[in-house]
């Protein structure tokens, strides 16, 4: 008697075809493994009408552990694998269960044994030694007891993949938290929410994130809001507040969710409300697939939740940054003022040490550090008596000893602060008269003793000293002033920079034409 005339089922016709069911739910694929064709005949017999969850079955056939093997590295989604223990080798199945375990790393599909000679295999063995969650004989699977057999194994399924992705998604609220407050930017910050939300549910759909400016309603078709980030077909909406190139039925659940001050979960679609303590509004309309668990909604109010306030913490930091910021400017432009040059050479200064710094290969928060430090290179100046600070004329040796103070100067009024702008500052003011020879001043180091970054914005400032006109100069040409950089490579700048600064030449052409006096 083969193995198939062993299994029981009732006389109601069945269907064979390998995908279960009229619904278009995603089906769970299941497994069959087995060296007798009349097996997977039956047992698709017997599960033909067979759904759980509203989902069909589909499945998957194998005659032998290697087609099965190949089958599940191509299919990852299995569900379920129904595995005779013996085929081609009277251990085949036996070994398929440690190949999926172990060298897969497959903890998910459920695995339950089949076989027709119990007697080879012992059941208290096998499930001792091998990872399956069944061991049945053959002749016991009748048609209810493998529909029961089928329920137990999914839910078990189901579960672990419910574990799994929850872990996922806490996994990545802490990780994408840790990414949203190491932005540099509240553009960048907030396509940071917006991804890494939509991650979190592992879905790529349409969607935007907004900022409430004013209340608005769906009968007048006005309000006041920013749109912060998009995603999808919203990607080009960013900056624009109307809801002219809004759907009205997208503008009715912002509506209601301002209104009610709550969030939407809908099928296919959420709309989350969040506010500060400070008030601030905020709505993320989403896209989706299907419907989210109790525990995804969870997830995501409270990542929204957090984000809101990390936003408004983030507007304050930018505020107080652009604060700084100011402050840095007005004071290099009230020594710059003094010393009848006008403010456009510190924000010329900055802007070139920027382009250097980034094209030397430093990170862009470096690089933004150098820009922000940057005009306060001559801020030592303030001590500097007018009459030698503005004199027309060539210095002679008593002037040009104090003119050189204001390096040491500008030094100590900056460094000790433990900010790293003005301790990039410190160390621009310093050294940013040194030359790579040593033959410069305050302390006459050369090479890599100087720091870099005032050998950065030596070249700035020389640069841009030579091309506009001072009280004691007229303006050079620009051929004039690169000849000259050239022919000091090496003895007064950095060889490297040097390099740079010809690779960017364009880059600082604009910038003189920008900010020209």
């Amino acid at each position: 008697m083969s193995d198939s005339e062993d299994l029981l089922f009732s006389e109601d016709e069945y269907s064979q075809d390998d995908v279960v069911g009229e619904n278009n739910e995603i089906p769970w694929n299941i497994l069959i493994v087995d060296d007798e064709p009349e097996v997977h005949s039956v047992t698709k017999m017997v599960l033909a009408d067979f759904e759980w969850e509203g989902r069909p079955l589909r499945f998957f056939n194998a005659y032998t552990a290697i087609e099965a093997r190949e089958i599940l590295v191509e299919e990852p989604t299995i569900s379920v694998c129904l595995v005779d223990v013996v085929m081609e080798t009277n251990e085949a199945g036996l070994d398929l269960v440690k190949y999926i375990r172990e060298e897969l790393d497959n903890n998910r599909v459920r695995l339950i044994l089949r076989t027709g000679q119990p007697g080879y295999a012992p059941e208290k063995s096998v499930i001792r030694d091998y990872d399956i969650n069944d061991y049945k004989d053959k002749t016991e699977l009748t048609d209810v007891k493998l529909h029961t057999l089928m329920c137990s194994a999914l839910r078990g399924y189901r579960d672990i993949v419910r574990l799994d992705a929850n872990r996922v998604g806490l996994e990545m609220v802490i990780e994408s938290s840790a990414r949203i407050f190491e932005t540099t930017s509240l553009k960048k910050f907030t396509n940071a929410v917006l991804i890494q939300i939509m991650s979190l549910l592992g879905i790529n759909r349409d969607a935007f994130f907004l900022k409430v400016l004013a209340g608005f309603s769906v009968m007048s078709d006005h309000g006041s809001f920013q749109v912060l980030a998009g995603v999808g077909k919203f990607e080009g909406e960013v900056g624009k507040d109307g809801f002219q190139w809004l759907d009205v039925n997208v503008k009715a659940l912002l509506d209601q969710a301002l209104n009610s001050r709550s969030s939407i979960f809908g099928v296919g679609h959420l709309v989350m409300y969040s506010e500060s303590k400070l008030g601030s509004q905020h709505l993320l309309y989403l896209q989706h697939h299907g419907e989210l668990t109790v525990l995804d909604k969870q997830l995501v109010e409270l990542f929204c939740s957090n984000a809101s306030i990390a936003f408004e913490n983030h507007i304050l930091r930018d505020d107080l940054e652009q604060t700084q910021k100011e402050m840095v400017y007005r004071l290099g432009e009230a020594v710059e003022n003094r010393s009848r040059e006008t403010g456009n050479h510190i924000r010329r200064v900055a802007k070139m040490s920027y382009v250097l710094a980034k094209d030397l290969g430093h990170s862009e928060e470096f690089a933004l550090r150098v820009k922000i430090a940057a005009p306060l290179h001559d801020i030592g100046k303030i001590g500097v008596p007018d009459h030698v600070l503005n004199k027309p004329g060539k210095l002679d040796s008593g002037e040009w000893s104090v003119m050189m103070t204001h390096v040491n100067m500008g030094h100590d009024m900056l460094k000790g602060s433990g900010r790293e702008i003005m301790d990039f500052a410190a160390h621009i003011a310093r050294d940013h008269h040194e030359k790579w020879d040593g033959s410069g001043y305050p302390r006459g180091v050369k090479g890599e003793d100087i720091h870099v970054l005032g050998r950065i914005v030596a070249v700035a400032d020389v640069f841009d000293a030579l091309v506009n006109k001072r009280c004691y100069k007229e303006a050079w040409s620009m051929d004039d002033a690169v000849a000259l950089l050239k022919k000091e490579s090496g003895f007064h700048f950095d060889p490297d920079i040097i390099q740079s600064f010809i690779r960017r030449l364009n880059d600082m052409l604009d910038i003189q034409q920008q900010y020209s006096d």
